[in-house]
């Protein structure tokens, strides 16, 4: 069972959870799904960068940053 929906942006360092929902706009959902960004795709969140932006995530065994502004609108789902 999954916890409730929030925004990749409000995990904390070291917190997992699966992708739930991408509501960015259609020309950037694109790029996100090519690098391995899909519903139900297990995230860890790896750290923030000095002023918070960009961040890190672990996907699918690699790392990748996304800008804070994408992060706000993917939405996840703590894992117990």
């Amino acid at each position: 069972m999954s916890g409730p929906l929030q925004p990749l942006s409000s995990l904390a360092v070291g917190d997992r959870a699966t992708i739930a929902e991408i509501a960015v706009p259609s020309e950037d959902k694109g790029r996100l799904l090519e690098m391995g960004l899909l519903k139900g795709t297990p995230i860890e969140l790896v750290r923030f960068a000095p002023l918070g932006d960009p961040i890190e995530i672990k996907v699918r065994g690699y790392h990748l940053t996304l800008r804070r502004h994408e992060a706000d609108l993917i939405q996840v789902a703590t894992r117990p």
